[in-house]
């Protein structure tokens, strides 16, 4: 297979890296669409119409891709949801979704036709990178009060002929550059180098997301996306009121946590059709917010998640979480303190979504990226990190590619998550999903 391989494909891979609680500052950002250039500083020459009229057009175009992504995400859970109905999940959409539009950009023909029915995208290759650059700038927020960033960065094998226009778009588009390394020579030093840059770009919490000989000397490129987030939450919970709580696995089994307690004001609504509760818990300034899913008890035989993660379309999601549908009332929220770290091999479920030409060496097309066209999608990795504590949300995550009615009107004030539930971590501007979890298993 390895002499095969040399003949015919060399290997690409994909890194891409999710990691929270870390600010990166960026410096001022552009916007591109129809082929003008926004700048920051020409917003001050705008009349209020003209304003208006450019913000309504990103939005429309964030719109169409913050859709795209949630219905990429919610898909991707249930593909690593239904690996092992009793484990814990943690991924970053986000993440994922972005690293693979960053290989879109050299994909050609009927891989790039699956790589964007996969990843649910509509619009066409040049309004999707553009609308990817604006959520990115958006992201990379300067001054915000909360830390988050997202970094790209091209490992290509120094003599290796990449085509120019896709460095080029990889760096107007997700501002990564091309850092060139030896994997002919020195495949094992280049993995360190990777493995050290998604270290100090998640701030710790990403190490080794390459293991020891994952690359080789047929490894032209690594592309690699991280992302990192650090939030305090607006109500932060009292450290004095945590204390031991049962944590129920399933009907017959529990463990103890450390559950945390606060009683304020919350964006909460109640699913009847599937005995589930939303709460929304936002981090300070609500750009950011933590959606939970709890269902009121365990029906079933597994986790008590079953009937809900039947039920989570993308459009049963969307409704279900609507601003207008989720009322703001004092509740006494119970929480469990918790990390959570996950590594998944993501080439199984990206294939079984409908993106395998990417990984046949006798069917893919990356020409845009390479003008020999001899690259294969070899790997992907995906490494994610979580904590949830008294004072907010800290996670990190790696990826590598080598209508229902609503009752407003409660029983109860309380929402105690003492059994499983799903999160997600969402910037709210653009209805971006960014990392999402099933906690069912106390580690």
């Amino acid at each position: 297979m390895m002499e095969r391989l040399s003949a015919e494909k060399r290997v690409l891979f994909l890194v891409s890296f999710f990691v929270c609680l870390v600010l990166v500052v960026y410096g001022n950002y552009h916007y591109q669409y129809r082929n003008i250039v926004y700048t920051d500083d020409d917003y001050d020459m705008f009349n209020d119409a003209a304003r208006f009229m450019i913000n309504e057009e990103i939005m429309a175009s964030l719109n169409t891709l913050s859709k795209a992504n949630t219905k990429f995400s919610l898909d991707l859970f249930k593909q690593l949801s239904n690996e092992d109905k009793m484990a814990n999940v943690f991924y970053s959409p986000f993440s994922i979704s972005s690293a693979l539009a960053m290989v879109m950009l050299g994909a050609r023909g009927t891989t790039a036709s699956q790589m964007t029915k996969s990843l649910k995208l509509r619009d066409s290759q040049d309004q999707v990178h553009a609308s990817f650059a604006e959520l990115l700038g958006q992201l990379n927020k300067p001054k915000a009060s909360y830390a988050l960033s997202v970094a790209n960065r091209l490992f290509g094998e120094q003599t290796y002929q990449f085509v120019e226009e896709f460095l080029g778009n990889s760096r107007k588009h997700y501002k990564a550059e091309l850092e060139k390394v030896n994997f002919m020579q020195g495949s094992e030093a280049a993995r360190l180098n990777i493995n050290t840059w998604v270290e100090k770009q998640t701030q710790g919490k990403i190490k080794d997301i390459l293991a020891e000989g994952s690359l080789n000397n047929l490894t032209r490129l690594v592309l690699v996306n991280a992302i990192y987030f650090k939030g305090n939450w607006n109500k932060k919970f009292d450290a004095q009121e945590t204390r031991d709580a049962d944590f129920r696995l399933n009907k017959n089994a529990k463990k103890t946590v450390k559950m945390m307690y606060r009683t304020s004001k919350f964006p909460l609504t109640y699913i009847p059709e599937i005995n589930c509760q939303i709460l929304e818990m936002p981090y300070k300034d609500k750009e950011l917010s933590m959606l939970v899913f709890l269902p009121t008890d365990i029906e079933d035989s597994t986790t008590g998640l079953e009937k809900l993660e039947k039920a989570l379309t993308y459009e049963n999601f969307m409704e279900w979480t609507r601003p207008d549908m989720m009322n703001e009332v004092e509740v006494r929220v119970g929480f469990p303190r918790f990390k959570m770290e996950q590594k998944y091999d993501m080439k199984k479920v990206l294939v079984s979504m409908g993106m395998a030409d990417a990984f046949d060496m006798s069917k893919c097309d990356f020409s845009g990226m390479s003008p020999a066209n001899d690259l294969v999608l070899s790997e992907v990795f995906h490494k994610a990190f979580v904590e949830v504590n008294e004072e907010g949300t800290e996670a990190a995550a790696a990826t590598a590619f080598i209508k229902y009615g609503f009752m407003l009107n409660f029983s109860t004030d309380v929402f105690i998550a003492d059994h499983p539930f799903l999160f997600f971590i969402r910037h709210n501007r653009s209805m971006s999903i960014l990392f999402a979890g099933r906690y069912c298993s106390p580690q």
